[in-house]
């Protein structure tokens, strides 16, 4: 396991004049984002959560180090990061973060690579794996046993079961391809 920084955060606008700033906790519960001991910002420097509190689906939080609006201005639009070894342990063996499965090669049950796991997306139904062969564009598969049902972070891979025929190459019919139909077949006016 590395310890690559994991994303956990993104500060948004200031909020008020002492100093606080919206964030975007990407944590859950949201205010685990405090947890994890200080965040690291992209340029290095460390910022403590003195007190956060819920304000819709984002928080609204005091670093001990920002003292007014203008320094809480100036970290607009930055990622807050923790070292991934400040993460606890899975609870389980079918527990996995995100960070854990971006980049594990995506392979069949016939040893058959498909790519690697470039993204973990969830659009509302459960999370997905966006795999990615060098050169070719990405497919998504739902994370679910039934399509994944060997996750070796270890071993930095992810055994995939794709439905049938689902890497077929299926050629286009005469004229569906958005080419003109063969002027035999066009009407005359």
């Amino acid at each position: 396991m590395s310890d690559e920084p994991i994303l956990v955060g993104r500060v948004g606008a200031a909020h008020g004049i002492k100093g606080e700033v919206r964030v975007k906790s990407f944590t859950d519960p949201l205010d685990a984002i405090a947890d994890y001991g200080p965040l690291t910002l992209p340029d290095g420097r460390t910022l403590t959560v003195e007190r956060l509190r819920p304000q819709g689906d984002m928080l609204v939080v005091k670093f001990r180090e920002v003292a007014d609006r203008t320094a809480a201005e100036r970290l607009t639009n930055r990622d807050l990061t923790i070292p991934r070894s400040a993460l606890p342990e899975t609870e389980d063996e079918e527990t996995f973060y995100h960070a854990d499965l971006i980049g594990l090669e995506a392979v069949e049950a016939d040893g058959t690579s498909r790519g690697r796991v470039i993204a973990v997306p969830d659009f509302g139904a459960g999370d997905l794996l966006e795999i990615r062969a060098e050169g070719a564009k990405s497919f998504l598969l739902p994370f679910t046993k039934a399509f994944a049902p060997v996750v070796d972070v270890a071993g930095g891979r992810v055994v995939i079961a794709p439905p049938e025929g689902f890497f077929a190459v299926v050629e286009p019919e005469p004229g569906e391809d958005g080419g003109e139909v063969a002027d035999a077949e066009r009407e005359e006016p």
